[in-house]
C-alpha cells in the first residue's frame, strides 16, 4: 500500500490540525494504521493508531499517554483515508509525522511499541511544527 500524508503545518501552543494518511491505489481494508512522530534527535516514537479488520479487531485504536485525551483517530467509511485529529498541541508535540500500515494487524500498544517493524509500508512524513 502506498501512503501520502499531509497536513502538517505550523500551530500556536494550543491549536489544532488534522493529519491525513492516504492509501493510494488500495484501501485500509483488514489493515492496522498506525501513526508515529520523530522529533529532532530523539527516537521515533509511537502515538496511535485503529486497526479495521472484522471481529475483535474493527475499530480498536490504540493512543500513546502523551497524546490521550487530545488526539483522535478515524478512518472515512471508504476506507482509504485515515485521519489524526490534534487538538491541545504543545511544543513537544513538534515532529516529523508519518503513518504506517499492515493488513491482517490489530491494533494495540505492543505492535506500536515493540514491534513496529511489523508495518511494511510507510509514507514519507508530514511536519508538524507548534510554536509561538
Amino acid at each position: 500500500v502506498q501512503l501520502v500524508e499531509s497536513g502538517g503545518n505550523l500551530v500556536h501552543p494550543g491549536g489544532s490540525l488534522r493529519l491525513s494518511c492516504a492509501a493510494r491505489k488500495s484501501t485500509f481494508d483488514d489493515h492496522a494504521i498506525g501513526w508515529f512522530r520523530q522529533a529532532p534527535g530523539k527516537e521515533r516514537e509511537a502515538v496511535s493508531c485503529i486497526s479495521t479488520g472484522r471481529g475483535p479487531g474493527l475499530g480498536r485504536t490504540y493512543y500513546a499517554d502523551s497524546v490521550k485525551g487530545r488526539f483522535t483517530i478515524s478512518i472515512n467509511d471508504d476506507k482509504d483515508t485515515v485521519y489524526l485529529q490534534m487538538d491541545s498541541l504543545k511544543p513537544e508535540d513538534t515532529a516529523l509525522y508519518t503513518c504506517a500500515t499492515e493488513e491482517f494487524y490489530i491494533c494495540s500498544g505492543y505492535i506500536m511499541n515493540q514491534t513496529p517493524t511489523v508495518f511494511s509500508s510507510w509514507g514519507q512524513g508530514t511536519q508538524v511544527t507548534v510554536s509561538s
